[in-house]
């Protein structure tokens, strides 16, 4: 919970304190930052999930011991006050599972 947390306060644009009074405003964002920081989370993922698909489809074996030293929590790519531009004729890739062979 101490990384999802961090990971999540990392996330927050704004600070991590909520400056309203309101319980309905507190509640929506942190609604909305535990939704983001999930999506986020889904995306590293199954980015990571495809990468060692296709490593182990070069040759590579994946061992247990490289699947344990993973994190959906990597931020090295997320662009938080980067250029962000929405392009909504282009829907993302649909998520499909591949199964990577762990070897133990």
């Amino acid at each position: 919970m101490e990384s999802f947390h961090s990971f999540m306060a990392w996330i927050a644009f704004g600070g991590t304190v909520i400056k309203s009074g309101d319980p309905a405003e507190q509640s929506k964002r942190m609604k909305y930052m535990d939704v983001v920081t999930n999506a986020i989370m889904l995306q590293n993922v199954a980015d990571l999930t495809e990468v060692l698909h296709t490593m182990s489809k070069d040759g590579f074996t994946i061992t247990t011991e490289l699947v344990s030293s993973l994190s959906p929590y990597i931020r090295g790519h997320i662009l938080r006050f980067g250029q962000w531009a929405l392009n909504m004729e282009d829907p993302p890739s649909p998520l499909e599972p591949k199964p990577v062979p762990v070897s133990v």
